[in-house]
């Protein structure tokens, strides 16, 4: 467990050295100084640190969200490097690995997205000062922490027939499928076997926070410096979720409340919440729109590289442009067994269905034509669209979308109380 007086008195070492030295000498110092923090069988360096400072401090300033008082900025930088170590020790340990393969699709992915070629996105953020290496290896911590955590917290989640039949009879159904919100989020956590006093005592300063909300103080500020939360960081922001994305503990409380708001504190089991309704946007959905598409998948393989790969599905694409048969070179090439044999077909589906490389070209690409062979995290696609209808929700896939909906909220809660229990079963001596 967290030694606090430790910790404390090496926050207050960073924060003096850092006050008394120039920020090159500081630098310098980070860089001899060594090791910050103990976490478990592994180490967080000073060097880490301050460059994590300065990413974060760039991006608060970029997204305008106050920064909060020195020691709690650097408290809350800190500790945010100790939970992202330990979820590397438990993914090292549990063999989640992203291979190079696997991380050069992102990347590549990542680039088009941006409308840029690969080697234009290297020049690109050679210009700006950053490390193509740094960012790839960036890219991989992320996709290391997501594998990670969907292993390890969809198995803690359970949806039962009643959770569904509640959800449906809801007088919230219609907002589930409809409008957007915007949040904001504090997180006060208890501690560990709290007694009545703590809880009072909590919910006490959660009141006191709440009155200096609704009297005008900053949100992001408050939420910076004080949540508990991994977006406290980002001014305690949820971003933009559908009704039924918004965590359970709160949802109900949320579709109530008009812009601006800022709710009474929220008690859990293991901790208080507060949440401030900053925008809302969307109009009711009674319908679903459906796509009738076919594709054709060319997977990269040990003996297929990407070029080989990305090269096939060209050529199929050319074929196709010269009057080739959709059906016969889906069963020929492609390499998804689901869908070769009936020619490519996938049948009416909704944009949701299908990971957010294919959803985006499936849209764009107009009702009877062919898509330009593009990429997926399961390879090359080439995609025809055959028809389009508007479809009432079905019982059945009503049903289906509130197992989605119910699902996507209880990940959030289920994320935050795994991350705060892995936070308390480490070894963390904090050091300088």
């Amino acid at each position: 467990m967290l030694n606090k007086k430790l910790q404390n008195c090496s926050l207050g070492i960073l924060l003096l050295v850092a006050s008394l030295l120039p920020s090159k000498a500081f630098s310098e110092y980070i860089k001899l100084d060594g090791i910050v923090a103990v976490v478990d069988e592994d180490v967080v360096l000073a060097s880490e640190l301050l460059e994590r400072i300065n990413l974060v401090r760039e991006s608060m300033i970029q997204n305008k969200v106050p920064m909060p008082e020195r020691d709690v900025f650097v408290g809350q930088v800190l500790d945010r490097l100790i939970i992202e170590n330990i979820q590397l020790q438990e993914a090292n340990n549990r063999g989640v690995v992203i291979d190079d393969q696997t991380l050069s699709q992102a990347v590549q992915q990542f680039a088009e997205s941006n409308g840029q070629t690969v080697e234009e996105f290297v020049v690109g953020l050679e210009t700006q000062g950053t490390s193509y290496r740094k960012f790839r290896e960036d890219i991989r911590l992320e996709m290391t922490l997501s594998r990670l955590q969907r292993g390890m917290i969809n198995q803690r989640i359970s949806i039962s027939d009643q959770d569904i039949s509640g959800l449906l009879n809801s007088p919230f159904y219609k907002d589930f499928f409809s409008d957007e919100y915007s949040l904001g989020h504090i997180r006060l956590d208890l501690t560990d076997n709290p007694s009545e006093t703590d809880k009072e005592r909590l919910i006490g300063q959660a009141d006191n926070l709440v009155e200096q909300l609704r009297g005008g103080e900053d949100f992001g500020k408050i939420a910076a410096a004080k949540s508990s939360s991994s977006t406290a960081l980002d001014g305690g922001s949820l971003g933009w979720r559908r009704a039924g994305e918004i965590p359970s503990l709160f949802a109900e409380i949320a579709l109530e409340m008009e812009i601006g708001d800022i709710s009474d504190p929220i008690v859990s089991g293991s901790a208080v919440h507060i949440i401030k309704l900053i925008e809302r946007r969307g109009a009711g959905m009674q319908e679903l729109s459906q796509t009738l598409v076919s594709h054709i998948l060319i997977k990269p393989s040990e003996i297929r590289s990407d070029k080989e790969s990305r090269d096939l599905s060209e050529s199929i694409y050319r074929q196709l442009l010269q009057g080739s048969e959709f059906a016969a070179l889906a069963k020929q090439y492609s390499d998804d067994p689901g869908t070769a044999l009936n020619g490519g077909s996938l049948g009416w589906s909704e944009e949701g269905q299908f990971v957010p490389e294919f959803s985006e070209v499936m849209g764009r690409t107009e009702t009877g034509q062919l898509s330009e062979p593009f990429l997926s995290p399961f390879g090359w696609h080439v995609l025809r669209v055959d028809d389009r209808r508007v479809q009432n929700i079905s019982d059945e896939a009503r049903r289906e979308m509130a197992i989605d909906i119910l699902f996507k909220r209880r990940f959030e809660e289920e994320r935050q109380e795994w991350l705060k229990e892995i936070r308390d079963e480490a070894y963390v001596e904090i050091r300088i």
